[in-house]
């Protein structure tokens, strides 16, 4: 990671010290997570907020964005978050266990937390497992030197850990829900491991409608070996929005992920993804979908320490009016990782002429036993096609919709669960405005 020191720091960064020294006393965790936690803000420190001389982040300058840094949100009562989790429509009447964060804090009160550990399912509060286990807040090598992941580190207030035992299959998805109910930072972490062949769908939903509140995420998955994960991830409302994902993959192990970015003023997801045991595969798709002037960033690693593994990629992006989408992808293929099958491809469909897409997948290759490749298109709507659906008297605006909806679709439907497939359409539905 190209990541460069400074010595004249921004307002930004002096509050985000100010607010580490005025929290540091009543931080969580065992005196080896406060050690982790002093040295992860150091670390950040001597980095700053990463800008766009940063070449991971030179499509989406945080030091540019983020002026000044807003206050730790306070915790709220559970009335609050009640309220907050009401608005929440990600999923509908899809049957579901529910782990609520709000605020950056477990709900229990609002959690499922019994029923799910009828099925096999441990959930605990993050600040109590602090003072269990010292390496929850650990890192991966690939992920370790990034700046947003370092300041979560430090300041990160709560969150749950998830553990489905081994050869456990959960009968129904569990939705993690992170809500606002309070203006203010949020730095929340969850940890979700997969014992031995367990078997879990996993709905991540980050529903901020507060504009104020900044939110900074980290989701550390663990999959166990033969373990089997299916997740998808939404990201929308009105917040300036950091989502990092970190998964570590077992061997004989399958992972099918999805996640949107949808509506948010400014969103990055960036994902760290390591091949840690052979013949193992995984899937994973991104949706952005932007307009007026909103920004959204999907950057991506998949690391292929060992042989014999299988990772696809493919992001879609709509972007409209003066709205910016980013796609910054690399594989990379360690020198004993022979046998790699790596794909990747990015598409962008541009709705107006001031729409703008940055395309940047890399493939850094050290083995010579391998298939890999990757793409990138940008374009606009497909006149053809366009006429043809005019033709049979659907009005023009309609049919842009529907061709945009289509264009989509075909990401959605990989994740094959109908209910979820049919909840995230129908979110793709609402931001169209397409009627059923």
């Amino acid at each position: 990671m190209n990541m460069e020191t400074r010595s004249l720091k921004t307002s930004a960064e002096t509050e985000l010290a100010s607010l580490f020294d005025g929290a540091r006393g009543d931080f969580a965790g065992s005196d080896a997570v406060r050690k982790r936690r002093e040295e992860a803000f150091s670390a950040f420190d001597k980095r700053g907020l990463p800008h766009r001389r940063v070449e991971e982040y030179k499509y989406s300058d945080i030091r540019a964005k983020l002026k000044s840094a807003s206050a730790l949100v306070a915790a709220g009562t559970d009335g609050d978050a009640k309220a907050a989790l009401d608005a929440v429509a990600t999923y509908g009447d899809l049957e579901r266990y529910r782990i609520v964060i709000d605020n950056g804090r477990l709900v229990t009160g609002l959690s499922d937390i019994g029923a799910l550990k009828g099925e096999g399912v441990t959930v605990s509060d993050l600040n109590a497992a602090l003072g269990e286990t010292d390496g929850l807040l650990d890192v991966s090598t690939i992920a370790a030197a990034d700046p947003m992941i370092m300041l979560n580190t430090a300041l990160v207030l709560g969150g749950a850990v998830v553990r489905v035992g081994d050869g456990v299959e959960v009968s129904r998805p569990i939705e993690i829900v992170y809500t606002a109910s309070a203006t203010g930072a949020r730095y929340t972490r969850c940890r979700i491991e997969l014992g031995k062949g367990a078997k879990a769908t996993i709905l991540e939903s980050f529903e901020d409608d507060v504009a104020e509140a900044e939110g900074n995420a980290v989701s550390d998955f663990v999959i166990g070996d033969e373990a089997k994960l299916t997740l998808a991830r939404v990201v929308t409302g009105e917040a300036t929005h950091v989502s990092s994902v970190l998964m570590d993959i077992g061997a004989s192990a399958e992972v099918k992920a999805i996640g949107f970015n949808m509506g948010t003023d400014f969103a990055r997801t960036q994902s760290f993804v390591t091949f840690s045991g052979e013949h193992s595969n995984a899937s994973l798709y991104g949706i952005t979908m932007v307009r007026e002037k909103q920004h959204s960033d999907h950057t991506l690693v998949v690391d292929h320490k060992v042989p014999n593994c299988e990772s696809r990629e493919r992001f879609k992006a709509v972007i409209d009016d003066f709205a910016e989408g980013v796609f910054q992808g690399k594989i990379i293929v360690r020198p004993h990782a022979q046998k790699t099958d790596g794909r990747m491809m990015t598409q962008a469909l541009l709705l107006s002429e001031d729409a703008s897409m940055a395309n940047k997948p890399e493939l850094e290759i050290f083995a010579d036993d391998v298939q890999c490749a990757h793409g990138a298109t940008s374009g606009q709507i497909d006149e053809d096609l366009l006429f043809y659906l005019r033709a049979r008297g659907i009005p023009e605006a309609q049919a842009r919709m529907l061709l945009v909806l289509a264009f989509l679709a075909e990401a959605v439907e990989e994740m094959e669960d109908e209910g979820i497939v049919s909840a995230l359409e129908g979110r793709i539905r609402d931001w169209l405005s397409v009627e059923e």
